[in-house]
Parts: structure tokens; C-alpha cells; sequence
């Protein structure tokens, strides 16, 4: 009798585990058919820094199918249905006044080594027209971000000149401030504000990145620049690699009041995978990181929601999701938690095509307009790694004090030889 027990009790275990088999495995055949339907796009991924840190660029010395060392490579692009990524051309803020354009021009270049090197997997991008080109020819569309706007050197020429180069959106921000924009780390009491939010130049690039059709990012600001950006800027927004900070109190996340004005000016959060910004912990799960897709869509629908990993420049990533190839798993939960096809395609990449759409058409709408080239005051930007040519009175600044301080050292010199 008792062994009939066991046994009863073993099958209804065999049974209840075939049926949670069954229900992932159906959950997991259906996220991979939407995802042959409709690109992921992933708003955020610095497998580029890490070819400068591993192999100072050398991208011959590289062999990304066989590259172990990082969470991306190609294998792990196929396996995870990578349609279109965002690679990020980041500079750390130790460059800011010194080579900064020059590290992130060496940055864009790398992305376009890499997609000639590997032509059967990638292919450049800077429209939504070519990201469904490329989906269509099963490769990874490849566009370029800037993560940080310490890498203009505060010129609006720089700024057209990347995105004549393909840069297709700018973070104003990384984690300092630059000479026309508040940082995130603002907001956490740890570094002063400069600008209470935008100075007059960080406006006017915004006015410019709108008439160029550039992306503006939110992910790394204060929640001052966020509302300022919402308020004026004519384009849709993102946040390439943001969270919501409701469910995750880090600073780098998004708040509920934030959330609502990015539905109201049709923009993108996509959602960040790094632990400290999913639970605020060391430690987190898949299904943490779905909280965050479910908390966005019910306080701002899943027209706002995306995806933005944030591999290869975090260090703890959740149990389950430890690469590129597990991105899949997400989108299993959230059809398993109930999100219809529609709402699933929607947070995988078309939400992110109809930004960059609104961008564009934003663009052609103010086609004519011209550029703006007045530049930032030199005093905003005055340092001793910055000359100033082009600027008149600075100029004439420059040479009065540099009489002063040769009439300055021939006094000592006369001092000396007495």
C-alpha cells in the first residue's frame, strides 16, 4: 500500500513537471516565432568598449565567433534573435577636456569595422527603413549611440559631423556633468548641480539634434533634464538603458511622473538587466527583470516599453540572463505573465521603430531649416587643454594675459640678476 502511495505521489510530481516543462517550452516556441516576426532591437550594448579595453581595437586579433570573453559574440547574437542593436560608442568621463572626440571617433569607427568584417551578420544602420532591411536578410542591424555628451567637447559641429558618421542617438550624459547638462548622480546628493538641469547650449542642442533626426537620450540625467527635454523636445525620447524606479530606487531609473510624460510624447524606456538597477541588489531573476516590463506597462501601457540589455558594460546580470543568447527568456515570461502578441511585438522593436520613425519625419519636417553654429560662451567651456581660437574677446583675453604674465616673469628676471 505504501509503495502505491510513493508511486502515486512520484507520477502526480512526473506530471506536474511536464506540465511546467510544457508550459515554458509553449511560452519559449511562441516568444521565438514573434521574434522571427519583429525585430528585438536592444537599446544599449558596449561590446565596442570592450574591444578597445581587451584589444585596444585591434579588431583583426579578434575572432567574434569564437570570442569568449564577453557577453556578445555571434553565436550568441543568433541565439539570443538579436534583429537590431544599438552599439555603444562610450568614452569614459576621464576624457572630458582632454580626447574625448578623438576616443569616441576611434569608438564609431570600430562598429564600422566590425560590420565589414563580418558582412554576413551585420549590417549598418541609420533608419528605421534599414533596420527592416536588414531583419528582412536575417542580419543584426547596427547602429551607433554616443553614451555621453562629454564626447562632443560641447560643439555642435562635432555633433553633425557624428551623425554624418551614423551616430544615431546621443545620452546627454554619462555619470559627470558636462559644461551644458546635469548628470544622474545629481539626483543622489554626491556631485553639485551646474545648471539646474539644461544650460541655454544644452537647449539649443537639443533644438539641433531634433532638426538633425538624432535620438535623444535620457538614460544618465537628472530628472530636471528629463522633464526639460520632455517639455521642449519635438521628437520622441528614449532612455537606451533605464529601468523604473519604482520598483528599483537607484537614481538611474525612471520615475512614475517621468514615465507618464514619455507616454504622452510617444517615447521609449528600455528596459536596463544590470542587478543593481533591476533589484537594487547583487542578485536578481528573469522574472525581475519582467516586474519591470509589467510596472512600466501598467503605469504608461506597452507602447513605452523596450529592451536594453546593457551587456558587456555591467558587471552582474541576472541568473538566467548572463548573455545575449538568453534574451529570449524574457520574452517568454512576459507572454507566460499574460502580454498579448501585439503588446510583446510591440516592447521587441515596434515601439522603438515608431520613435525613430517620429524622429525622422521631425527631421524632414524642418528640412531647410539651418544649422545652428553658434557656439558655447568660452567661459562655459575655458580650460587650460582648450585654446581659444574663434572666439574674438576671448582672444584678446588670452593675449593681455599673456602679456601680463611675460611682464610678470621679466620683472623676476630682473629680481634674479640683481
Amino acid at each position: 500500500m505504501l509503495s502505491k502511495v510513493i508511486s502515486a505521489a512520484y507520477l502526480t510530481l512526473w506530471i506536474s513537471s511536464c506540465a511546467v516543462t510544457s508550459d515554458v517550452d509553449v511560452h519559449m516556441t511562441r516568444a521565438l516565432q514573434l521574434m522571427s516576426e519583429t525585430p528585438l532591437i536592444d537599446g544599449h550594448n558596449d561590446l565596442p568598449w570592450q574591444l578597445r579595453m581587451q584589444f585596444n581595437n585591434e579588431l583583426n586579433k579578434v575572432d567574434l565567433y569564437k570570442l569568449e570573453t564577453t557577453h556578445t559574440n555571434i553565436p550568441k547574437i543568433k541565439a539570443g534573435r538579436l534583429g537590431a542593436q544599438f552599439w555603444s560608442a562610450y568614452v569614459p568621463c576621464g576624457t572630458q577636456y582632454k580626447d574625448a572626440v578623438r576616443q569616441t571617433l576611434e569608438q564609431i569607427d570600430v562598429v564600422h569595422r566590425m560590420c565589414e568584417k563580418y558582412p554576413e551578420t551585420f549590417m549598418f544602420a541609420t533608419s528605421s527603413q534599414d533596420i527592416m532591411k536588414a531583419f528582412n536578410m536575417n542580419k543584426t542591424a547596427s547602429l551607433i549611440g554616443v553614451e555621453g555628451g562629454h564626447s562632443l567637447d560641447s560643439s555642435l559641429g562635432t555633433l553633425r559631423t557624428m551623425y554624418q558618421l551614423g551616430v544615431r542617438y546621443l545620452t546627454l550624459t554619462h555619470s559627470c556633468n558636462t559644461p551644458w547638462a546635469d548628470n544622474w548622480l545629481v539626483d543622489t546628493g554626491s556631485e553639485p548641480s551646474q545648471h539646474n538641469g539644461l544650460s541655454p547650449f544644452g537647449k539649443q542642442l537639443i533644438v539641433e539634434m531634433n532638426r538633425l533626426g538624432m535620438l535623444i537620450d535620457l538614460a544618465h540625467v537628472t530628472v530636471e533634464v528629463m522633464n526639460q527635454v520632455l517639455n521642449m523636445s519635438k521628437a520622441p525620447v528614449i532612455f537606451s538603458h533605464s529601468s523604473a524606479y519604482s520598483i528599483c530606487p537607484n537614481k538611474r531609473n525612471v520615475p512614475d511622473d517621468v514615465l507618464m510624460k514619455v507616454n504622452n510624447t510617444r517615447g521609449i524606456v528600455m528596459v536596463n538587466f544590470y542587478n543593481d538597477y533591476v533589484t537594487c541588489r547583487d542578485t536578481a531573476t528573469v522574472s525581475d527583470v519582467a516586474d519591470h516590463f509589467d510596472h512600466i506597462k501598467k503605469v504608461a501601457g506597452a507602447g513605452i516599453v523596450g529592451f536594453g540589455g546593457d551587456y558587456d558594460g555591467v558587471t552582474r546580470l541576472p541568473e538566467g540572463l548572463e548573455d545575449v543568447s538568453k534574451v529570449p527568456k524574457v520574452v517568454a515570461e512576459l507572454l507566460r505573465r499574460g502580454w498579448t502578441d501585439d503588446e510583446v511585438k510591440a516592447a521587441l522593436g515596434d515601439n522603438l521603430l515608431r520613435v525613430l520613425r517620429e524622429a525622422e519625419k521631425v527631421r524632414d519636417s524642418l528640412n531647410g531649416t539651418t544649422p545652428d553654429d553658434v557656439p558655447i560662451p568660452y567661459d562655459e567651456v575655458k580650460n587650460s587643454c582648450r585654446t581659444s581660437y574663434g572666439y574674438p574677446n576671448a582672444g584678446a583675453v588670452h593675449s593681455l594675459s599673456t602679456l601680463v604674465l611675460l611682464l610678470t616673469l621679466a620683472g623676476s628676471f630682473q629680481i634674479t640678476a640683481l
